[in-house]
């Protein structure tokens, strides 16, 4: 009777298994014959096959399997093809500069066209050498939401964020099998801009404080006479809603202060249509993009303390400046094509950095600022100083800090947490890469805590010093490589003794609240 029944499940497994090899895309057998695996074929990258199973995804080596099924890519011929989807304003302008300078560097020749749909486009990259056609990259440029919709319709392999993945985001990708999409390699700062807000050369006013700003975008102040202007209405302008950079709005401008955006906004599908409108009404107010400002002029952010704030390339990196947006790129947790991986491995690179800037957004080269660069940082320190900073203080910090200079990469933590932010923790992994490379060999380095004024000022020196701590441990444990006897490091803190902001708001605390870097 055993016998009988392991004739009947064999002669059944047999059938079953046959309906189900002709009903998938592929199968995969092992050069013995002893695995066999059948599946949808999801992507190939020249090495690894990538196929959904009743087992659920696997990823598996083509050098040990044969692959047959109408599924099954062409080996000899080998295209290897990339999906990016998310925002216009990095996908229109940013990532097609890119390419073209990846391109040149690696050897290949790029041919751009409208892809089936017309929704986006696609970049035929060609090798120079024999003509034959190496990859494709897909664009599909919307925004942000539909971005991040499409990585979790497996329908992009990497993605262009204005803003950070939202917690629900986060969870659906992991819960599909993506990885914790803010792990180490699953996210990465591409470039830098930053949320300004635009006046037209004809309106007097040059300033307003953050929390104005979100009074006047909640609809709570309506006139210009309130702002020390005209008596007129002012006219707001807004990214397009679900773009990143609507949404770093909200989160940047409206949140901290507890403010809700008025209905009576005109909204703009690109940056640049939102500069043209505003500088041809004298009575506008946009908040928008510093890379496309075009021809408006930007406000200062000014405090009760009297702090100044101005936007600048310099004041975007160092994150002094404190309405800097980060541009994302986020993968999924697979592999990529070696084409694909040495392109992403571009973007980090020194040529990168070069058509960042040319393109107008801010780059992540890290620049060292002497003192006599950093304006009035310890003019202000003075000035603001409180019974609890004593002069020895100040004295011991500018012993301490005037022969050395300031790197442009800091490092802060997100709102009532001990968490970097994602800024940070891109910045965490550049200086990794650059002590790993020797970049600061026989020099040494100071990470230097910073706190806000709440509190009792020896208990904000003590957190602050415990943050530089973290930040330098964290630092040293990604610089796997990297040869510590070589370099110096230290950390120390001053804690509240050199805001960068006034701390009356939570914008001014949060700008406070840093660990800087500097360089001897």
């Amino acid at each position: 009777m055993n016998l009988q029944r392991a004739a009947v499940f064999a002669a059944l497994s047999f059938w079953v298994f046959a309906f189900a090899a002709q009903a998938q895309d592929v199968m995969l057998t092992s050069r013995d014959s002893s695995v066999e695996i059948s599946g949808t074929l999801l992507g190939f990258d020249g090495e690894f096959y990538r196929v959904e199973t009743e087992y659920g995804e696997l990823t598996v080596d083509g050098s040990g399997v044969l692959c047959a099924g109408p599924g099954c890519p062409n080996l000899e011929a080998f295209v290897a093809e990339l999906q990016f989807s998310g925002s216009v304003t990095m996908g229109s302008v940013l990532m097609p500069a890119l390419v073209e300078a990846f391109a040149q560097k690696e050897g290949y020749t790029t041919r751009r066209e409208l892809d089936e749909d017309g929704v986006g486009f696609v970049y035929l990259l060609n090798r120079r050498t024999d003509g034959a056609l190496a990859a494709r990259f897909f664009f599909r440029s919307g925004n942000t939401d539909e971005g991040f919709a499409d990585l979790l319709a497996d329908e992009a392999d990497v993605i262009m964020a204005l803003r950070e993945i939202r917690p629900e985001e986060r969870r659906r990708a992991r819960e599909a099998g993506l990885g914790d999409m803010t792990g180490k390699n699953r996210s990465r700062v591409l470039a830098l801009d930053a949320v300004v807000p635009l006046v037209s050369a004809g309106n007097p006013v040059r300033g307003l404080s953050p929390l104005t700003l979100a009074q006047i975008f909640a609809g709570e102040v309506t006139n210009w006479t309130d702002l020390g202007g005209p008596d007129a209405p002012i006219i707001l302008h807004m990214p397009d809603h679900g773009s990143g950079l609507a949404q770093a709005i909200e989160d940047q401008v409206m949140q901290p202060a507890r403010k809700s955006l008025t209905d009576n906004i005109t909204r703009h599908k690109t940056p640049a249509q939102l500069a043209d409108a505003v500088a041809d009404d004298s009575f506008a107010l946009g908040l928008s993009s510093y890379a496309d400002r075009g021809n408006t002029v930007t406000l200062t952010l000014t405090g009760t303390c009297k702090f100044a704030l101005d936007v600048s390339r310099r004041t975007i990196k160092t994150e002094d400046y404190p309405l800097t947006a980060p541009m994302f790129l986020y993968f999924p947790e697979r592999r990529q094509a070696q084409i694909a991986r040495e392109f992403l491995a571009f973007t980090r690179g020194p040529a990168a950095q070069i058509v960042i800037r040319r393109a107008g957004f801010v780059d992540q080269t890290p620049e060292e600022i002497p003192v006599e660069q950093q304006g009035n940082r310890f003019a202000n320190a003075i000035t603001v100083a409180g019974a609890e900073i004593t002069l020895e203080e100040l004295q011991r910090m500018t012993a301490t800090l005037t022969p050395m200079a300031r790197l442009s990469t800091s490092f802060r933590f997100e709102a009532g947490s001990i968490r970097l932010d994602a800024q940070s923790r891109s910045n965490v992994q550049q200086l990794a890469r650059a002590l790993e490379v020797g970049q600061y060999d026989a020099r040494q380095l100071l990470f230097v805590g910073f706190s806000d004024g709440n509190g009792a000022a020896r208990a904000n020196r003590e957190i602050a010093l415990r943050r530089a701590e973290a930040v330098k441990q964290a630092v040293q444990e990604a610089a796997e490589a990297a040869n510590f006897d070589r370099v110096a490091i230290n950390v120390d803190a001053f804690g509240e003794a050199m805001p960068m902001a006034c701390d009356d708001s939570a914008w001014g605390r949060q700008a406070n609240r840093r660990v800087e870097v500097w360089v001897r």
